[in-house]
This record gives C-alpha cells, structure tokens and sequence, in this order.
C-alpha cells in the first residue's frame, strides 16, 4: 500500500533529512529558558516544528523542552518518539559531520541514522495516512531534544502533555524490538596519593558515556631523580608490547613532564566490541608502567584486575546473561575530581537480572580505598513476543519488505521505555553495520525509503486497531 504516494515523495524527504542533518543539534550550556539544550538543538526543533505546519499539521512547542506534530481526531493517541538531538561529531570523518553530503546513495552525516532520518520518515509516512485515509485516533510525533544524555525532555513532556495509549520508537533495528536491556553508569574513585611519577592531567574529549571514547591524553610529571627518557622507553616498550595505538610526546622537558596519547575507535556503548577502547588501552599500560617503578595505584589496579580490555561482566565477576544478551560495559570517561582519580563505565544489563543486583556485586569488588557513585539507572523494557503490538508490527515488516520478522533484543536504550506499550521499530535494517554514533554515519537513500513505507503502513494498521 501507498507506494506510489511515498515514491512521489522522495525529494521531499530527502531535501528535509538533509536540512535538519545540517543543523549541529548538539547539546550545549544555556542560561536561555526557552532553550533549555542550547541554540541548535532549539534550532533543529523549529525546523521540525515549522516543517509540520508546512505539511499541514498541528504543532506545538513544549517550552522548548520538546515538542509534537499530531493530526487525526478521536479520543485515543497513537504515539511516535524521536529525537532530535546528536552525539558530538568526532574526528575524521571522510565528509563534513554536518554537511549532509550524499554519495553513492548514502547520506552522510551525524543523525542521519540516529535519529533524524527516521524521524523524517515518521513524518512523511504521517502525511501520507493523513491524506489518504480517514482514521478515527490521533497520531502524534513527539520531538525530543535531549535523548543522548539524561532525557530531561521526555521526563519535561510527561508531566505537562498526554501520554500515547501505545506507539513506537524510530531509533533502532527493523524488524522490532521487543527488550532493550537495563541501563546503569558506574563511577569509580580513588584519591592520587602523591608519587614518584604523577598523573597531572587528563583529556579524553570530554566523551559521552555512551560512546566507545576513540582519544585519551594523559599527562605525567616524573620526579627529577628518574630520567625522562628512560621513562620514555619503558613506555614505548610496554605500547609495543601490546601494539596500542599509542603516541609518546615531550611536553615541558624543563619539568619532566610528557604526556601519552592513546587513539581508539569509537562505537556505541551497546556495541563496545565494535569499537577499540582508548581509555582502557592507556590505563593497561600506565598500570604496568607504575608497576615497573613499584607506584601503587588503587584504580589502576582495580582496573587492570577487574576491567581491563574486556567488555563483559565476566571480569567483574558478575557473569549474567539471557535472552537479550550477556552484561556488557563500556569503559567511557576518565578525569581528575578534586585531587581523586575517577573512572565513568556504561553498563547493558540483560533484561532479566536487576539493576540492584549489579550495583551490590560491583560495591562489594571494591578495596575500602574506593568510592562508587551510579547514574543514569534506566529499567528494561519488556514485551513478550506474543504481544499485540510485536506481532502486528512485524507483520507490517514482512508484507512491506518480505524479509522475516523475528524480534529481537537490543542493548541501546531508546525512547520506547518512556511510556508504556511502546517498542523500538526500525530503521536500520537486518544485516546492515549500526552506524549509530560511529563516524561516517550515513542512511541509503533506498533505506530511507523504505522506512518511510514501513512506518506509513504501521501507522495505518495501528490506527485500524
């Protein structure tokens, strides 16, 4: 159904994924009240907003939290949740981050995937069912601005708008998602005891939790009873040793101070063994490094014996897995916090073991020396694969594509575990490489569109219901 109404909206959606592409909707500071995640994410939201009116739909700006595009009438609302906002662009990238480029049918550019694209092609599988179909439910697009850190939009929404009676996510995998595994970042701490040789800076690109961190510099000053450049080549010895990606400099030779810079890949933290660890190759080489000139450090070691290179929970001792995968983590931040040594982790636990539970193993594994703070704690979603609205959009996936339709579990978080019967639907599809926060992240054109088909005949058949 609606193919050729879609077809003849092809420049149409691709003229506006690249439009909202190009706005560098990433989250920044803001003493602004109406624009609460900063100028361009506050941007990418009118563009939407504006781009809806165009259209011919209701819109409204939710306090510059969020904000919806609905048409339909009826007391029942059927729900759609994207976002709007961005990982930072990275380094490297063949094509400007936010030039929307397209090449050999692909768009490139950061969102474009994750989750711009599928918004858009939310939108104009909305139009195409409000023009020709009468339905007797709303259909509401909801927009929000700050999903990939601590989503203080859609908790912004559900205290001052109304809640779907069901709906979908475009922000994940085709053909559904029917667990999303429970969230949790840890912190860990120790005080740096002064030494021999200091750890005096750390820069690690102030990177996300979620993101796979692909840089870490850190800085050290060595007492001037030990020689630099001895220093320096038991260094590079022990980077040899492992073949890390790793760089040694001279900083201030004055001071004996140099620094080591550690180059990794980046990937999403529900991916980590797709990407390659910056910080953690760094911190096993610094830890034997210390080893060699008899430092003790409590987080290096605690590191070195429980966390390492690894990115399952084996090496914590919590060896937990289900239906939805195994526990995995993801080593993402490292800083210096008043005089202590702090260590951020990302966490994916498997849908059937409690956040609870994870946080007492890891309390228990540390020495007294060390602290342990958690966050951004998010429960699993869970819908048997039986329910209702699995087996109805799966079956919206074969008929439009006529590839199987078995869901799956994921280790991402999406907005679909903000409001109750809803799951992640699409749009990267089975087979192709998750180019979510990953450089170069592009959509085919081809996939574009056939998302917007998907998601034009999964609006229709929820709107039967």
């Amino acid at each position: 159904m609606f193919e050729n109404e879609i077809d003849l909206l092809k420049d149409d959606v691709i003229t506006s994924t690249c439009e909202l592409v190009r706005i560098p909707s990433v989250l920044s500071e803001s003493s602004n009240p109406s624009m609460p995640f900063g100028e361009n994410c506050n941007k990418a939201l009118e563009y939407m907003l504006d781009l809806g009116n165009r259209l011919g739909f209701r819109t409204k700006n939710v306090d510059g939290y969020c904000g919806y595009i609905e048409f339909g009438e009826g007391d029942e609302l059927v729900g759609i949740v994207g976002h709007l906002d961005v990982v930072p662009e990275g380094e490297n990238w063949t094509y400007p981050p936010f030039s929307a480029t397209i090449s050999k049918d692909k768009i490139y550019g950061r969102g474009t995937i994750d989750d711009k694209g599928p918004v858009i092609a939310s939108l104009y599988a909305m139009k195409v069912v409000m023009e020709t179909c009468k339905i007797t439910k709303r259909v509401r697009l909801i927009l929000g601005l700050n999903e990939e850190n601590d989503w203080k939009c859609i908790e912004y929404y559900k205290k001052h708008e109304e809640i779907p009676s069901f709906g979908f996510s475009p922000d994940a995998d085709f053909p559904c998602i029917y667990a999303e595994k429970g969230l949790l970042s840890v912190f860990i701490c120790s005080p740096i005891v002064k030494e021999k040789i200091q750890i005096v800076k750390i820069d690690c690109n102030q990177n996300a939790i979620n993101v796979v961190p692909k840089y870490c510099k850190i800085t050290l000053s060595v007492d001037k009873s030990i020689s630099l450049d001895d220093c320096i080549h038991n260094l590079q010895n022990l980077v040899d040793s492992h073949h890390f990606s790793i760089s040694i400099h001279k900083e201030f030779i004055e001071k004996n101070i140099f620094s080591m810079n550690s180059h990794g890949v980046s990937a999403h933290a529900a991916h980590p063994d797709l990407g390659t660890n910056a910080i953690s190759q760094a911190l096993v080489v610094l830890y034997e490094f210390f080893e060699m000139y008899g430092i003790t450090n409590d987080l290096l070691s605690y590191f070195y014996k429980n966390l390492n290179l690894e990115y399952n929970g084996k090496s914590l001792g919590i060896d937990v897995q289900d239906e939805s995968g195994f526990l995995t983590l993801n080593v993402a931040q490292l800083n210096i916090q008043e005089s202590n040594l702090v260590l951020g982790m990302n966490l994916r636990i498997p849908i059937h073991t409690t956040i609870d539970f994870i946080k007492e193993n890891i309390t228990a594994s540390l020495p007294s020396s060390m602290a342990v703070s958690f966050s951004g704690e998010k429960k699993a979603l869970y819908l048997p694969k039986d329910n209702w609205l699995i087996q109805t959009l799966c079956e919206v996936f074969h008929k439009t594509t006529g590839l199987d339709a078995t869901p799956i579990a994921i280790g991402g978080a999406t907005y679909a575990r903000a409001f109750p019967n809803f799951v992640s639907f699409g749009a990267n599809m089975p087979g192709n490489k998750d180019m979510c926060h990953q450089i170069d992240e592009f959509i085919s054109v081809d996939n574009l569109m056939l998302a917007t088909k998907i998601y034009t005949n999964a609006i229709y058949e929820l709107c039967k219901r």
